[in-house]
């Protein structure tokens, strides 16, 4: 027979395993970027050899600097849920403001009048 956990008592077991686990996973990936960074860059390039804090002090400048660690959206993509006519009109409507034309690409501004002529 299978117990159901109450939201309760999850909560709780997240109360008491997050912190331990968090600490666990941020001491694993310091040390993993300081055995990289002294495995490969010292022989192949020169560079000195770093510490587990400023390993860990590279990941979080690299975090930084370049994103990672999952998504920095507030949701899945909008366009996902769309309909098939809604994604066209959204399509029309990017093509007027950017002043492209939908089948060949041409800003609005480039169309040749057929009636006038140079």
């Amino acid at each position: 027979m299978k117990r159901k956990l109450s939201k309760k008592k999850i909560w709780i077991l997240v109360a008491v395993l997050g912190p331990p686990g968090l600490a666990l996973f941020v001491f694993l990936v310091g040390k993993l970027v300081m055995s990289l960074w002294n495995w490969l860059l010292p022989p192949l390039f020169g560079l000195p050899a770093i510490t587990f804090w400023q390993g860990l002090g590279l990941l979080m400048l690299c975090r930084i600097l370049f994103g990672g660690f999952g998504s920095h959206s507030s949701g899945p993509s909008p366009s996902r849920f769309r309909s098939p006519e809604e994604r066209e009109r959204v399509r029309q409507a990017m093509c007027e403001r950017l002043g492209t034309g939908r089948s060949t690409g041409e800003s609005r501004g480039s169309e040749v009048n057929p009636t006038t002529e140079n």
